[in-house]
């Protein structure tokens, strides 16, 4: 598919029909799963220049692969990008994506809460390599962080657990008139709901694992950038850390991706309806989601967002011992970490996601003892509805 005709297709038609074709061979319309580690390039000259870059062709599968590609040229489709390179997990497309674009002596500077693994790669693993992390709490502290070290900055929309909004318009503005490369990981949204390249946004990271695989059976991560951007990322991610996906993950993937847009607007949809039960009940002290008026990102979700996504958390009034009834309680609703599955997920951040984050880091974000995350699936919301209501009774 050109790139030109795929900007006019809609997205529940580029997530079926983006980064593939046939097989010439055989005429299949499913992506055949490419199992080889390499790739015959005939002669001396034409291996010379393969190995190069003079000229294109698949060489061995840590540094590309066919069925990978597909996925590749889907998901930079769907983001409106000119390339992408998959990974095998979130982390790692965001570990080698930063090592990418920094160096020693440089400055980093995240916005806003990060997943407890992002995170961990901002305050611990980066100072080991002399790259100096710097946390702003909003879009209104980031002018002033930036110093002329700073190279990079790295946000997450909404944001893992406390679904807070960066405004990625504004974030990309600030940083262009300083020279400053912005990164975004969308895995939350999707790019059903936001496209950060769109907005202004160098390079967006997805962890594949959640939303975009979608049936909890597969691991991965991808990144969306121009060409050049990405090219650097695959030479760091896969040349040199190994980092290659699998062509079976990345089959499963782009089955899940054909999906996309149904499920993220059906879990939206009901995600929508769960926000407002568990904003009017007794036994709950507070709700973080997009699409509530109350929400302090609410407006800048309604102008990046085409819905509100199927993520929420919650602080229930009990603490941690009204947490921990909730989540046993829940039958229909499975207690575990990952998020953005056909099936609908609690978990209990503070003790899962975030535990190896320092608590006075957790606190600060406010990521609190009786706070709950809550994945919406695909199930009848009407049942979800019921089993969230009798656990929350438990409390009572």
């Amino acid at each position: 598919m050109a790139k030109d005709t795929a900007h006019t297709l809609g997205v529940r038609t580029l997530a079926v029909h983006a980064g593939q074709h046939p097989d010439p061979s055989t005429g299949a319309i499913a992506t055949p799963i490419s199992t080889a580690s390499a790739y015959s390039y005939g002669d001396f000259d034409t291996g010379e220049q393969r190995f190069s870059g003079e000229s294109p062709g698949y060489l061995y599968s840590r540094f590309a692969n066919p069925t990978v590609a597909a996925l590749e040229g889907k998901m930079a489709a769907l983001e409106g990008g000119d390339s992408a390179v998959a990974f095998t997990s979130g982390m790692s497309a965001i570990c080698a994506t930063v090592m990418a674009l920094v160096s020693s002596g440089d400055e980093l500077i995240h916005v806003g809460t990060l997943y407890g693994g992002t995170e961990g790669v901002m305050r611990n693993l980066l100072p080991r390599f002399g790259v100096r992390s710097v946390h702003v709490a909003e879009v209104g502290e980031l002018e002033a962080a930036i110093t002329p070290k700073t190279r990079l900055i790295f946000a997450e929309t909404p944001d893992n657990p406390m679904l807070g909004v960066v405004d990625l318009h504004e974030t990309a503005r600030i940083a262009r008139a300083h020279g400053v490369l912005t990164v975004a990981d969308n895995t939350f949204a999707t790019p059903c709901l936001t496209r950060p390249l769109a907005l202004g946004i160098d390079v967006v990271v997805h962890s594949a694992t959640k939303f975009i695989g979608g049936h909890g059976d597969s691991t991965g991560g991808v990144v969306v950038a121009n060409r050049a951007l990405v090219d650097k990322i695959r030479t760091v991610g896969l040349k040199q850390f190994g980092g290659c996906l699998s062509p079976f993950e990345a089959s499963l993937l782009i089955r899940g991706l054909k999906t996309l847009p149904l499920r993220v607007e059906a879990a939206s949809l009901s995600a929508e309806r769960i926000a407002r039960l568990l904003d009017e009940h007794p036994a709950v002290a507070k709700v973080f989601y997009p699409g509530l008026p109350s929400h302090p990102g609410h407006e800048v979700a309604r102008r990046q967002m085409s819905r509100f996504g199927a993520l929420m958390s919650f602080e229930l009034k009990g603490g941690k011992s009204a947490a921990r009834t909730f989540l046993d309680r829940l039958e229909l609703v499975t207690q575990a970490v990952s998020l953005g599955d056909t099936d609908s997920l609690a978990c209990h951040p503070a003790s899962t996601t975030h535990s190896a984050v320092a608590r006075d880091i957790r606190e600060q974000y406010g990521v609190t003892e009786g706070l709950v995350r809550l994945s919406v699936g695909i199930e009848d919301v009407e049942d979800l509805e019921r089993d969230i209501r009798q656990a929350l009774a438990a409390i009572a």
